[in-house]
């Protein structure tokens, strides 16, 4: 009759105890990598909302401003330069509307008194693409102003960012030999995105952009 030999406890606790230790090590290396994984993401992420550097590789401003008159109101012509980038483009032909708000307000300038607001106004550009149909929808809140469609997207691009012949005042509110100025600026309004895309775009904040004011004085 044949006896088998008790195991050897020691071995079999030292076994053991390397098995927990291993665990732990494993353990120790899937925290170490998830802590430096959170601490890059977060620095990016604070890199990308806090760094002085623009999201845009130049920075959005409005350009080729023009003050004039017709049909009894004052009327400005300008174009926001720099406001789209290539990630932008990619969203909208996704099928992501889009909308530039403009601001204008014209003042009468005063020596003594806080300058004196005579209009203001917010302008809306919206732009929307049709996957099926290949065709992009710019609609306007300029009165009269009927939705436009078109086959580029450098077309689209062009109507989005130019006002044209807006009308600020009419010249009967205005009185001779006064100092007025108009000032404006643009910005891109915050994107609403259906739950499903939050995680895909996440970033898309990151595109916002506002311009500086920009002023235009003259005189009556």
């Amino acid at each position: 009759m044949k006896y088998q030999e008790a195991p050897d406890i020691s071995v079999m606790f030292l076994g053991c105890m390397y098995n927990i230790r291993y665990r732990r090590h494993l353990q120790g290396i899937y925290c170490m990598r998830r802590k430096i994984f959170l601490f890059v993401l977060f620095l990016n992420s604070y890199l990308l909302l806090f760094s002085p550097v623009k999201s845009f590789g130049v920075e959005a401003k409005i350009t080729d401003f023009l003050i004039t008159s017709a049909s009894g109101n004052v009327l400005i012509y300008f174009r926001v330069k720099n406001c789209f980038t290539m990630k932008m483009e990619e969203a909208i032909q996704a099928g992501i509307p889009t909308t530039f708000t403009f601001v204008v307000e014209l003042y009468q300038e005063r020596d003594k008194n806080l300058d004196k607001l005579e209009s203001s106004f917010e302008v809306k550009h919206t732009i929307k693409y049709d996957n099926i149909k290949k065709i992009f929808y710019v609609t306007y809140t300029e009165e009269g102003k009927k939705t436009e469609q078109f086959t580029y997207m450098f077309q689209a691009k062009t109507a989005m960012s130019d006002l044209n012949g807006f009308a600020v005042i009419p010249l009967k509110r205005l009185v001779r030999d006064k100092r007025y100025y108009v000032r404006v600026k643009a910005k891109l309004d915050k994107v609403r995105l259906p739950l499903h895309l939050e995680y895909v775009f996440f970033f898309l904040s990151l595109w916002d952009f506002e311009t500086d004011w920009y002023r235009q004085d003259f005189i009556y």
